[in-house]
C-alpha cells in the first residue's frame, strides 16, 4: 500500500450495503467467496447500516474465519444521527467511533483506520486522534477518504512534518471510467506522499455493469427510492456513450462489461485495490474470475480517450 509496509490483495470487498440491501446470509457468502479466492481487504464503516456492517463482520470472524485472515479497514467521523448525515471529525468523536467499531468488530485493533470525510474540526485535532489511536495499539495504519487534492496534500504533509506522527498510507475516493477527476490532483498527491489508492464505486455506481442500458431495473439500486439519487448522475447521455464503448470492448474480449470496467481501474497507475460492492455471490465471483487477466494496451488507450483523454500516469 503505497510506501508503507502494509500489503493487501489486488481487490477489496466493500460492505456499504451489508445489513441493508444485503441480508446477513448473503453477506456471509460474499465474505467466504472473497476469502476463498485469496482476498483479504474488507472495507467497512460505522455509517454502513448504522453499524450493522461492522457487527456482521465481527460475527463472521468468530464463526466463519480467523481475524488474521483479514485486513480490516474501517472509518470514523461520519454517520447518520436523527435522520441527518453528520460529519464530526473532532478528536473525541473520532476516538468514540473507533471504540464502538472495535466493540462491533470484536477485535482489539483494525489494520487501517480512515477519516471518512473532511470536517470542520481543526485538521491538527483530527490528525492527533490518528496519532493517539496508533500509539495505543488500536490501529496499525491510517488513511483518509473523500479528500480532494489540497486537503489530502495538507494532511499528509502535516503528518510527515514531525517524527513520530502516524503517516497517512492511503486515500479512498470515487474512481472509475465514469469518474476520472481523481487523476487531476488526488492521484498526483497520493503518489507524491507515497500513499496507496482505494477506488470506491469502480463500476460507476453499478452503471458500468451495463444493467441500465435498457432502463432502470426494479431490483437495482437505481430502482430503489433510497438509492436512486446515487445512481442518477450517471444515467446521462455521456455516461451512456461510455457504457456503450465498454460493452463493445467486452464483446471483443469475451468478457462482461463489468469485468472490463474493473480491469481498467485495477491496473490504472497508483491504484492499490478497487473496492467491490457486489450484492450477490454471482456478481462477486464474476469479478474475481479475471484476477489473471489484463486489458490489451490498445483497448486501455481507447477507453482512456472516450472517457476524457490519456491517463498521464501511463507509460
Amino acid at each position: 500500500m503505497g510506501a508503507s509496509g502494509l500489503s493487501v490483495g489486488r481487490l477489496g470487498l466493500g460492505t456499504m450495503t451489508w445489513g441493508g440491501d444485503v441480508a446477513p446470509d448473503t453477506a456471509r457468502a460474499l465474505l467466504r467467496t472473497f476469502v476463498d479466492a485469496g482476498g483479504d481487504l474488507v472495507d467497512t464503516a460505522p455509517a454502513y447500516g448504522g453499524g450493522r456492517a461492522e457487527e456482521l463482520l465481527g460475527r463472521f470472524m468468530r464463526s466463519d474465519l480467523r481475524r488474521d485472515d483479514l485486513v480490516i479497514a474501517t472509518k470514523a467521523g461520519f454517520g447518520t444521527h436523527g435522520g441527518s448525515q453528520v460529519v464530526d471529525t473532532s478528536k473525541g468523536a473520532l476516538l468514540d467511533d473507533l471504540a464502538d467499531s472495535l466493540r462491533r468488530l470484536r477485535t482489539d485493533h483494525v489494520d487501517l483506520w480512515q477519516v471518512h470525510a473532511w470536517g470542520d474540526a481543526p485538521l491538527e485535532e483530527t490528525l492527533a486522534a490518528l496519532d493517539q489511536a496508533v500509539s495505543a495499539g488500536m490501529v496499525r495504519y491510517v488513511g483518509v477518504c473523500n479528500y480532494i487534492g489540497w486537503q489530502l496534500g495538507t494532511a499528509a504533509a502535516w503528518q510527515r512534518a514531525v517524527p513520530g506522527r502516524a503517516r497517512l498510507v492511503s486515500g479512498q475516493i470515487e474512481y472509475s471510467l465514469l469518474a476520472r477527476r481523481a487523476e487531476v490532483e488526488v492521484l498526483p498527491a497520493l503518489q507524491h506522499h507515497g500513499m496507496g489508492l482505494f477506488p470506491w464505486s469502480p463500476l460507476g455506481r453499478g452503471v458500468l455493469t451495463g444493467k441500465y442500458r435498457g432502463g432502470t431495473p426494479r431490483d437495482s439500486r437505481g430502482g430503489r427510492d433510497h438509492m436512486a439519487w446515487f445512481i442518477e448522475p450517471y444515467l446521462d447521455a455521456r455516461s451512456n456513450a461510455v457504457v456503450d464503448a465498454v460493452a463493445r470492448a467486452a464483446d471483443g474480449l469475451r468478457l462482461t462489461t463489468a469485468q472490463v470496467a474493473l480491469l481498467w481501474v485495477r491496473d490504472a497507475p497508483g491504484v492499490t485495490a478497487p473496492l467491490l460492492g457486489a450484492r450477490t455471490v454471482q456478481q462477486l465471483s464474476s469479478l474475481l474470475s479475471v484476477d489473471d487477466q489484463t486489458l490489451p494496451k490498445p483497448i486501455v488507450a481507447a477507453l482512456d480517450d472516450v472517457t476524457g483523454g490519456p491517463h498521464l500516469g501511463r507509460e
